[in-house]
């Protein structure tokens, strides 16, 4: 299952938050070697974006509820269809 995933930081300083937004690359770095993040870009000035493959709903919230122990934020989530499957649903139509 494929999400797209936005983030919106609470609204602290961005250097207060520092050794926190350290270890959430260090997590980053940690879900995709798992295999559960497939890709994460820094958003300008605040926030990122990542895309996450996961089995689940559940796996999807432990990964997002890890996230925010580390930098607490808002998700915009998005359900994400594979292309190949999106065009195999449409020759099925």
């Amino acid at each position: 299952m494929l999400f797209l995933v936005v983030s919106q930081p609470g609204p602290t300083r961005p250097s207060e938050m520092r050794p926190q937004r350290e270890a959430y690359w260090a997590w980053a770095e940690k879900a995709r070697a798992d295999g559960h993040l497939q890709h994460v870009w820094a958003r300008t000035g605040r926030g990122a974006v990542a895309v996450f493959d996961v089995d689940s709903h559940d796996t999807l919230h432990r990964l997002l509820t890890e996230w925010c122990e580390l930098v607490p934020a808002q998700f915009d989530i998005h359900p994400l269809v594979d292309p190949g499957e999106a065009r195999a649903f449409l020759s099925k139509t």
